[in-house]
């Protein structure tokens, strides 16, 4: 049995292999929560019958560690472990301001 153990630990494949991330820019609409914002993500989708492109809207809650966000900011956010029950998101950075 511990040869099978020593096989698997030392083959770099297995312990080198990391998940991609999925990363993605929205805009922030909701900075009230501590070191927590709401992050608004939008993408076209045609209609099926009728070709229409359509807006449809996803929110995410993300991690802002030094609360630097604010609404109106486009952010860019990353998967990661999750912190809470609804927020498994992390802020990576400020992409634009919001005129304030």
């Amino acid at each position: 049995m511990n040869d099978k153990a020593e096989n698997v630990s030392e083959n770099p494949a297995v312990i080198n292999e990391a998940k991609k991330q999925r990363t993605i820019t929205g805009k922030v609409v909701s900075n009230k929560m501590d070191k927590t914002v709401s992050v608004s993500v939008e993408r076209k989708v045609k209609h099926p019958l009728y070709g229409k492109y359509l807006r449809r809207s996803t929110k995410y809650m993300a991690h802002d560690e030094e609360n630097a966000c604010n609404e109106g900011d486009v952010v860019t956010i990353t998967e990661c472990r999750p912190y809470s029950k609804n927020k498994a998101w992390r802020l990576v950075k400020i992409v634009e301001r919001a005129n304030a």
